[in-house]
C-alpha cells in the first residue's frame, strides 16, 4: 500500500486493522472513528426513543412518520461513513494482497445496502 494510502486508511483504522490472532477478519477502527460512529449511533438510538414516544403520545401518523424518515436518513448517513472507511481500508488492503473475491462481496453488501 502507498504511502498516501495508508494515511488515508489511517483515518478509518488503526494500525493493526483487518487482522486477528485467531485469523478472524476484524475492522480496528481509530478511536476518532469509533467516537464518531458511536456519537452518530448515540443520537439515532435517542431519536427512536422519541419516536416510541410519539407513538405512545398517539401524535399524527404523519409527524411519526417524517420521524422515522428522519431516523432512516440518519442511520444511511452512518452506512456511508462506514463504507467509505471500509473500501479505502479492508478492500484496497484485500485487494491489493490478491483477495479479489472481496470486490463481490463489496457488492453483496452494497446492494443489501440500496434495498
Amino acid at each position: 500500500m502507498s504511502t498516501a494510502k495508508k494515511e488515508q486508511a489511517a483515518e478509518f483504522c488503526d494500525i493493526n486493522c483487518h487482522s486477528s490472532s485467531s485469523g478472524e477478519r476484524k475492522s480496528h477502527h481509530s478511536a476518532e472513528f469509533k467516537n464518531n460512529l458511536n456519537t452518530r449511533l448515540n443520537r439515532i438510538e435517542g431519536q427512536i426513543r422519541g419516536v416510541k414516544g410519539m407513538i405512545e403520545r398517539d401524535t399524527y401518523c404523519d409527524d411519526v412518520l417524517n420521524q422515522l424518515a428522519a431516523v432512516q436518513a440518519a442511520l444511511n448517513g452512518v452506512g456511508k461513513m462506514l463504507l467509505e472507511g471500509h473500501m479505502k481500508s479492508c478492500i484496497v488492503e484485500r485487494i491489493e494482497a490478491g483477495e479479489h473475491e472481496v470486490i463481490d462481496e463489496l457488492l453483496i453488501t452494497v446492494n443489501k445496502l440500496m434495498k
